[in-house]
C-alpha cells in the first residue's frame, strides 16, 4: 500500500466529484487505469480492495453501490434477504425456525413494504436503484461465494422494499425490548422493588464509543470525530468501507450491506458524522388476551370490548425436516410475538414505531450524502425514526452537532419498564406524539463532547445505560492534551482500563481472615494496573475471580428465585430466541459492580463471598497458573455458516485474541461467569479530520470481502486486533484498477502496542520526579501564607518522606507508628492502585507541608458506617512536623483553605466527610471552627471516629 498516498486537497470545491477530482484535470481518466466500467458507473479499489464507485448522478451511484455490494457480499446480502422473510431454515435448518417465526409473527416484511409505499419519490427511485444494482451483481457474487453451493441455494431477487426490511430486521432487536420479559419475572420473583436490580447495558444490546474534539484540541485546529460502534461482529462484517462519488457529493463512510448511502459514519469532505445507541426505550409489549371465533379467527380485547384481529397462517419451509405453521396475529397494539394461542397460556403483542406510522427515516439517507455543513446534517436527521441515536457531527468551518435523532412514542413511563395491560387505555401510545429529543453544546472550554451509552444526553429517553466508566475514560484521556492528531487517536480506541473492577477490588482488598495463597492473591490484584492488556496474566486472574464471585452469587439464596432450576431461561413461556435476555448468569455478570454495592447483600456477607473466591481462585491458580489474557479472550464472531477458507488456510485470524474487556473503551464483551470469548466489540473504527479528509482513518475486524479464500476477506484483522488504523485514500490517482478480489494482500506486522497512555515510557525507577517538579492538580496562592501546590504521591520517591512523618507520636491516629518504611510504601502502593482513594503531598512555595488524601466513601469502609449522600466526598490530613520556633500561625487552617478549595472545584463534590478519631479533640475543634457540623461517633476496627461534614451551602457556595 501507497504510505504517503492520500493527497487530497483541503477545501476542494463541490464540483470535484467524478468529473474533477483532486489531482486530476476536469475530464481527465486517472493514469492508473480506468476501473472497472459496469452499468454506467467506475470501480476503484485501494490497496485494501476497498470499493471507490463513481458514477454520472446519484441514481447511478446508488445502482453501482448496489452491484459492487453483490460482488463483494453475495452471500450477507442473501442471507440478510432471507431473515427479513423469514426464509433462512430453508436452507439453514432447524436452527433458524426460532428467528423465522419471529419475524413473520413481528411482520417484518410487510412493515418493510408500508416504510416503501410512504418514501419521498425521489427516495424510493434510489432505493430502487441500489436494489437493481444488487440484482445486477447477486448471480456474478455468487458464483464466487461458496456457501451458496454448501447449502444448495441460488441467489434469490431483492424487491425495491427489500432494504427496508433489512434495516429493520438488523434493528428490531436493538432497544432491547425482550429486557423488559427479563423485569417482569424478576418482579414476579424478587419482588417488585427489585424489578431493576440488574439494570445495566446487558448481554442483547449494542453500544458504541464516538468522541468529537472541537479545533481547540488538535494539532490543525479543525475538529476530529473518532469512534467505534459495539455490534455483534459478524463474519462478514457488519459495517462496509466504501467511497461513493458523483457531481453532487463524493462521501467515504461505513455502509451497511444491503442499505444504499452512508447512515452512521460518513465524511462528505465538508463534514462529517457518527451516531452511538441513545439506549432510548421506545418499543413496547402489551399483554393481550385473545379469544377464538366460530368460524375459526380471532377476536382480541381492546379498551372499547372485544374486536376483529388480524390472523393468518404461513408455513415456513425446513432443511432437513417437515414445514412448521405459524400463525401471524396482528392486534391494534401490534403483532402478537409471544404465545397467541387463545386460553394457552400468556400472549404478547409487540409495538414499534415504523409497524404505527409507516416511517423509518429513509428519506433522511440521500440528504446525508448531500450535507455540506452541520445544519444539513442537523435538519437531514430530523426526519430520522428507528434506530434511536446518539448524534455527533462537525463540519470544516468548525461548527459541531450533538443531539439525538430518532422516533420515540409518548406515553406512561411504565411501558419503558414492564408489559403493560393491552385492554388498558392509560398505557395507550398519544397518537401523532414523539418525546422531543434532547441536544447540547459541544464548543464550550473543554472542546470535548463523548457519547458511549452511559446516563447522558439520552437519559430522558431510555431505562437502562450503560455504566459511566467508557464515557469518563474518554473524557479523562482527551482531556491530557491539547494538540490531537488522527493517528493519535488509536491510543483512545485501545485503551484497556477497566474501572468496573474497582469494587470487586475494594472489596478483596478488605476481605477477611484469608489463606496465604488468597492474601498472596489479593496483593497480586491491588497491585495490578486495572489494564485487560492482552499480554496480562493478572487480567486472566481478575477474569478468574470475577467468574468465581459471579456464580457464588447466582448460588446465593439472594437470588434464588432466579437463579438455578428457576432461572427464567429455563421457562417454557418466551420463545427460545429471547433466552439472551433472560439468563441469569450473564444477567449477574453484567451487573455485578452494582451488586456488589449495595441493596441486595450485607457489607459483610460481600466480603465473606469474596474471600471465598479469593481461596477457590488462589488454590487453583497454584495448580494452573493463568496464562494471558489475550489466548483465553478471543473473538468468537457470527457465521451464518461455518468457515468455508479453502482447505490449508489459517484459520487462526478470524479468532484473534486480543485485549479489553466490557467496561474498557476497548470495549471487547465478554460474558462475565460464562465465557471469556467475545461476540461483541468494535465492528469498526473510524477516525474524521475536519482538516484533511486525506488524513482519516479507517479499520474493520475482516476486509472488505466476504469471499471466504479472497485476499481481502480478512486482511485487515491484523490491524484491528492491535488497534491500528488504514488510511482513507481519496486520490483517485492513487486508486487502481483490480481483477475481483485479487488485489496483491497488504501485510502488516504483528508488534505489540502500549495500552498504557498515561505512562512515560522513558521514564524508569530509578528517574524519579522530586515533589517540587510534578504537575500540581491544584494550585492556590494563600495570602499571608504562601503558594500551595498539591502534587500525586509517588510511593516509591516518597516513602522515606511519609515514614518519618507517620511514625512520629504526634501522627499516632494516623495508625502507621510501628510500620517500616517498606510497609509506609506498599501502603501507598495500595492506595494509587484504586480509582475512588487518592495521595496527595502539599506543598507550601516547594516544600512538603502535609500528606492530603481523598477517597469516594461508598467504595471505602466508612461508607458502611452512615448513610452516602450522593456528592460526599471523603477526606483524611496529615500536617508535617512543626517548624520549631518559627512555626507559622494559622499553618493548619491556611492549609485547610487550599485543600477545601480544591475538593469544590468539582461542582459534582457537594459535602465533605471527615472521620478524625473520636479522641483527636484539636482536630475536631479544629473542624468546627471551620464550618464543619459534627454528625454521629462511629466504631471501625481500628478506631472509633467522629463523623463531621462541611457542605458547599455553609461556605456559601451554592
Amino acid at each position: 500500500m501507497t504510505a504517503d498516498g492520500d493527497r487530497e486537497r483541503p477545501g476542494a470545491r463541490p464540483g470535484e466529484g467524478p468529473g474533477e477530482a483532486p489531482g486530476e484535470q476536469p475530464g481527465a481518466r486517472p493514469d492508473r487505469g480506468v476501473g472497472e466500467e459496469s452499468g454506467g458507473y467506475e470501480l476503484f479499489r485501494d490497496d485494501w480492495g476497498i470499493p471507490h464507485l463513481r458514477a454520472a448522478d446519484a441514481l447511478a451511484l446508488a445502482r453501482a453501490q448496489g452491484h459492487a455490494t453483490a460482488l463483494d457480499r453475495a452471500w450477507q446480502l442473501e442471507t440478510e434477504r432471507h431473515r427479513l422473510l423469514g426464509t433462512s431454515a430453508s436452507h439453514l435448518g432447524a436452527e433458524a425456525v426460532d428467528w423465522d417465526r419471529f419475524v413473520r409473527r413481528a411482520r417484518i416484511a410487510d412493515t418493510a413494504r408500508r416504510c416503501f409505499d410512504r418514501l419521498a419519490p425521489e427516495t424510493a427511485a434510489w432505493v430502487t436503484a441500489y436494489a437493481d444494482g444488487v440484482n445486477d451483481g447477486l448471480a456474478e457474487g455468487a458464483a464466487q461465494a461458496p456457501e451458496f453451493a454448501a447449502v444448495g441455494l441460488a441467489p434469490g431477487r431483492w424487491e425495491p422494499w427489500t432494504p427496508l426490511g433489512v434495516w429493520l430486521s438488523t434493528h428490531i432487536l436493538f432497544a432491547g425490548f425482550p429486557t423488559k420479559l427479563w423485569r417482569e419475572e424478576v418482579a414476579r420473583r424478587l419482588g417488585e422493588d427489585r424489578m431493576t436490580l440488574f439494570a445495566t447495558d446487558g448481554p442483547g444490546t449494542a453500544g458504541s464509543n464516538g468522541w468529537l474534539l472541537t479545533g481547540a484540541r488538535t494539532a490543525t485546529g479543525a475538529p476530529l470525530l473518532a469512534g467505534d460502534p459495539h455490534r455483534f461482529i459478524e463474519d462478514p462484517g457488519v459495517y462496509q468501507q466504501i467511497r461513493l462519488a458523483c457531481p453532487e457529493f463524493d462521501v467515504v463512510g461505513l455502509a451497511v450491506p444491503g442499505i444504499p448511502g452512508i447512515a452512521h459514519f460518513g465524511h462528505t469532505g465538508h463534514v462529517a458524522w457518527a451516531i452511538t445507541n441513545a439506549m432510548a426505550d421506545y418499543q413496547d409489549l402489551y399483554r393481550e388476551r385473545l379469544r377464538r371465533t366460530p368460524d375459526g379467527g380471532v377476536e382480541a380485547l381492546g379498551p372499547d370490548g372485544w374486536y376483529r384481529a388480524h390472523a393468518h397462517t404461513e408455513t415456513i419451509e425446513v432443511a432437513g425436516a417437515d414445514p412448521e405453521q405459524v400463525e401471524v396475529i396482528e392486534t391494534d397494539r401490534g403483532p402478537v410475538i409471544i404465545g397467541g394461542d387463545p386460553g394457552a397460556g400468556e400472549t404478547i403483542s409487540l409495538r414499534y414505531p415504523p409497524r404505527v406510522t409507516g416511517e423509518l427515516g429513509f428519506d433522511v439517507l440521500p440528504a446525508l450524502l448531500r450535507a455540506r455543513t452541520v445544519a444539513d446534517v442537523d435538519t437531514a436527521l430530523d426526519r430520522w425514526v428507528e434506530p434511536v441515536n446518539v448524534v455527533l457531527a462537525a463540519d470544516t468551518a468548525g461548527s459541531t452537532l450533538h443531539r439525538v435523532a430518532g422516533h420515540v412514542p409518548v406515553r406512561p413511563y411504565a411501558n419503558r419498564l414492564r408489559v403493560v395491560p393491552a385492554e388498558d387505555p392509560a398505557y395507550a401510545w398519544r397518537e401523532g406524539e414523539a418525546e422531543p429529543l434532547p441536544r447540547t453544546e459541544v464548543d464550550g472550554p473543554a472542546g470535548i463532547a463523548v457519547m458511549a451509552n452511559e446516563r447522558g444526553l439520552a437519559a430522558p429517553l431510555g431505562v437502562e445505560f450503560a455504566p459511566p466508566h467508557r464515557a469518563r475514560r474518554i473524557r479523562e484521556l482527551l482531556g491530557a492534551d491539547t494538540d490531537w492528531t488522527p493517528d493519535a487517536q488509536a491510543a483512545v480506541h485501545t485503551d484497556t482500563r477497566l474501572a468496573s473492577s474497582r469494587q470487586l477490588l475494594s472489596l478483596l482488598a478488605w476481605a477477611p481472615c484469608l489463606g496465604p495463597a488468597a492474601e498472596r492473591l489479593r496483593d497480586r490484584l491491588l497491585r495490578w494496573d486495572r489494564h485487560m492488556d492482552a499480554d496480562s496474566t493478572d487480567a486472566t486472574l481478575y477474569a478468574r475471580l470475577r467468574t468465581d464471585v459471579v456464580h457464588r452469587l447466582a448460588a446465593h439464596p439472594a437470588l434464588k428465585g432466579v437463579t438455578g432450576a428457576d432461572d427464567p431461561w429455563r421457562s417454557a413461556a418466551y420463545p427460545a430466541l429471547f433466552r439472551p435476555w433472560l439468563a441469569a448468569v450473564p444477567r449477574i455478570g453484567y451487573a455485578l459492580e452494582s451488586l456488589l454495592t449495595v441493596g441486595l447483600l450485607p457489607y459483610e456477607d460481600r466480603l465473606a463471598l469474596v474471600a471465598a473466591s479469593a481461596e477457590a481462585v488462589a488454590a487453583a491458580a497454584d495448580e494452573t497458573p493463568p496464562a494471558p489474557w489475550g489466548e483465553l479472550h478471543r473473538l468468537s464472531p457470527w457465521q451464518a455458516l461455518p468457515d468455508l477458507a479453502p482447505a490449508g488456510s489459517d484459520p487462526e485470524p478470524i479468532r484473534p485474541g486480543v485485549a479489553g474487556d466490557h467496561d474498557c473503551v476497548l470495549s471487547t464483551s465478554s460474558v462475565p461467569g460464562v465465557t471469556d470469548l467475545f461476540a461483541r466489540g468494535p465492528a469498526a473504527r473510524y477516525v474524521w479530520d475536519l482538516a484533511r479528509r486525506e488524513d482519516s482513518r479507517w479499520a474493520v475486524p475482516f476486509g472488505a470481502s466476504g469471499v471466504p479464500g479472497s485476499v481481502h476477506h480478512r486482511d485487515q484483522t491484523p490491524l484491528w486486533a492491535r488497534g491500528a488504523l488504514a488510511p482513507v485514500v481519496t486520490d483517485w490517482n492513487l486508486l487502481h484498477r483490480t481483477t475481483h478480489h485479487r488485489t496483491t494482500h497488504h501485510r502488516t506486522s504483528h508488534h505489540r502496542t502500549s495500552h498504557h497512555p498515561e505512562e512515560t515510557p522513558a521514564m524508569t525507577a530509578a528517574e524519579r520526579v522530586a515533589p517540587a517538579l510534578r504537575p500540581a492538580v491544584h494550585e492556590q496562592k494563600v495570602e499571608g501564607f504562601g503558594t500551595v501546590r498539591l502534587v500525586p504521591v509517588d510511593p516509591a520517591a516518597d516513602a522515606g518522606l511519609l515514614h518519618g512523618w507517620v511514625t512520629e507520636e504526634r501522627a499516632r491516629f494516623w495508625g502507621m507508628a510501628d510500620h517500616t518504611r517498606e510497609q509506609v510504601c506498599e501502603i501507598y502502593e495500595f492506595v494509587d492502585s484504586l480509582p475512588t482513594h487518592h495521595a496527595y503531598l502539599a506543598l507550601r512555595d516547594g516544600v512538603p507541608a502535609a500528606l492530603f488524601q481523598t477517597y469516594e466513601p461508598d467504595a471505602d469502609p466508612v461508607g458502611e458506617c452512615y448513610d452516602v449522600e450522593p456528592g460526599d466526598f471523603g477526606v483524611h490530613l496529615l500536617i508535617a512536623p512543626a517548624e520549631g520556633e518559627g512555626a507559622v500561625r494559622g499553618y493548619t487552617d491556611a492549609l485547610l483553605t487550599a485543600f477545601i478549595a480544591f475538593v469544590f472545584s468539582d461542582p459534582a463534590q457537594v459535602r465533605v466527610v471527615v472521620e478524625p478519631d473520636a479522641r483527636n479533640e484539636k482536630a475536631i475543634a479544629r473542624m468546627v471552627r471551620m464550618g464543619f457540623e459534627l454528625g454521629p461517633e462511629i466504631r471501625k476496627p481500628e478506631k472509633t471516629a467522629r463523623l463531621a461534614f462541611l457542605t458547599r451551602a455553609a461556605l456559601g457556595l451554592a
